[in-house]
């Protein structure tokens, strides 16, 4: 039997408090709201997507308008990311690996999300990390279903840090072009600066 196809939670229920007054989420890229673009890419590389909102996020939720996936309302956000990966695991197909992919990463492609889906059925035990080119750790990451139980538990705002620490011996890193696996844009500086730069 063929093991179903890794589900994506893209975990964008956090409260952009680092840019003072405006959403990350909704900054334009290439013409749409990132948090529309991430959606879009997760589809276009035809995974099945969850994505935790805040409560009361109906700009969010318009951004999203249209699009083919699986809200989860994350009503516990301001404990972190934690409560993030548990509720979008609640909402995620049963028995299939998860990829999770932070909303604020603008430069993460569609293929780059095929590529790992395509390394997880060659090896499906394996814990699946993108690194930036030269090898520095970011996301996504993909987590076997067998860790899924572990994935539920966690708590606060570490996100599975401690899981890859004690599942270390199953990490295989996963280069990805330039910086795009860590390019993640937290103040109006952040994205100030990517933006002299980036093509998109």
């Amino acid at each position: 039997m063929t093991a179903p196809a890794p589900v994506v939670l893209l975990l964008a229920a956090g409260a952009s408090s680092r840019m003072r007054g405006t959403d990350k989420l909704l900054e334009p890229v290439g013409g749409e709201p990132l948090l529309r673009r991430q959606a879009r890419r997760v589809i276009e590389a035809g995974l099945p997507l969850v994505v935790t909102l805040p409560p009361h996020s109906p700009a969010r939720q318009a951004a999203l308008e249209g699009l083919t996936l699986t809200p989860a309302v994350v009503e516990d956000a301001g404990e972190g990311m934690a409560a993030s990966i548990r509720q979008g695991l609640r909402a995620a197909p049963e028995e299939a690996a998860v990829i999770l992919l932070l909303a604020d990463l603008p430069e993460i492609e569609a293929a780059d999300l095929t590529h790992i889906a395509g390394l997880h059925r060659a090896d499906p035990a394996a814990i699946l990390r993108a690194t930036a080119a030269d090898g520095r750790p970011g996301h996504p990451i993909l987590f076997p279903a067998d860790l899924r139980p572990q994935l539920a538990r966690l708590q606060g705002d570490r996100g599975a840090r401690d899981l890859l620490a004690a599942e270390a011996g199953r990490l295989r890193l996963v280069a990805l072009a330039g910086e795009r696996a860590i390019t993640d844009l937290d103040t109006p500086e952040d994205w100030a600066r990517w933006r002299q730069t980036s093509d998109l």
